[in-house]
């Protein structure tokens, strides 16, 4: 069960794969990653799993040969591309975001079909959303998981290759201290200064931001996974 730490907790990162869910599904389950099935959102997307401790990684896209589903994702870039954080009260997000400057939508409910003891069932979330991008280059929004118990199955986090849990995500930025001040304003949490760049530290994972003078659009680059028996290695998106 998901609970408050205190500090804003990461939920999950999303690789877009946009109309090529089936064809690159093989591509994880080939790392020795569990999936969970496919399954198909009220708004249109559609997605599969990476199920983490405390944190996954999103497979999203919509179905091959339909136009691309939900406005806000019908222009991204195959690959990492979203950073969702963590909320227990959507309503006073919204609000929070709301009050420090940023567009931000009113909150939205999104479910999907889960399976669940055999059952299906509706996972339910709650999503605050931005207007406007607090960031060119970088999709982030914030969920309430109204259903945790839909994601965070012990089968899905049974991974054949030992994965564990999302231990650190990599970012270039020509500012990384602007960049990730901006992100922690977002995340109500305080950038620190960093060997290379700046860091974002939330409750269960750190966002560094490093120093680059070529990328003049804000990039996510990496996601960095802990292993049950302690080693740290990228995921390979395949994209």
């Amino acid at each position: 069960m998901l609970h408050s730490v205190g500090r804003t907790e990461f939920d999950h990162a999303v690789v877009m794969v946009r109309d090529r869910l089936d064809a690159l599904a093989p591509h994880f389950e080939r790392q020795g990653f569990h999936l969970s099935d496919k399954a198909v959102h009220n708004l249109g997307s559609c997605n599969r799993l990476i199920v983490l401790e405390g944190t996954y990684v999103e497979l999203l896209g919509w179905p091959p040969g339909a136009p691309p589903a939900r406005k806000e994702i019908a222009d991204s870039p195959f690959g990492l591309e979203a950073l969702v954080f963590r909320t227990y009260d959507a309503e006073a997000t919204y609000e929070r975001l709301k009050a420090a400057g940023f567009a931000v939508n009113p909150v939205q409910e999104l479910t999907r079909p889960a399976m669940l003891d055999g059952q299906e069932v509706q996972a339910r979330f709650h999503t605050v959303r931005f207007a406007e991008q607090p960031l060119p280059g970088i999709r982030m929004y914030f969920c309430r998981h109204l259903t945790p118990e839909c994601v965070w199955s012990p089968d899905l986090m049974a991974h054949p290759n030992g994965a564990r849990s999302l231990l650190r995500i990599g970012a270039r930025a020509a500012d990384a201290r602007a960049v990730a001040e901006r992100l922690a304003l977002v995340a109500d949490v305080t950038a620190e200064a960093a060997t290379g760049g700046w860091d974002v530290p939330l409750a269960n994972l750190r966002i560094q931001v490093q120093q680059d003078a070529a990328a003049t659009t804000p990039t996510l680059t990496t996601l960095t996974l802990e292993n049950r028996d302690g080693a740290h290695y990228t995921l390979d998106t395949g994209l």
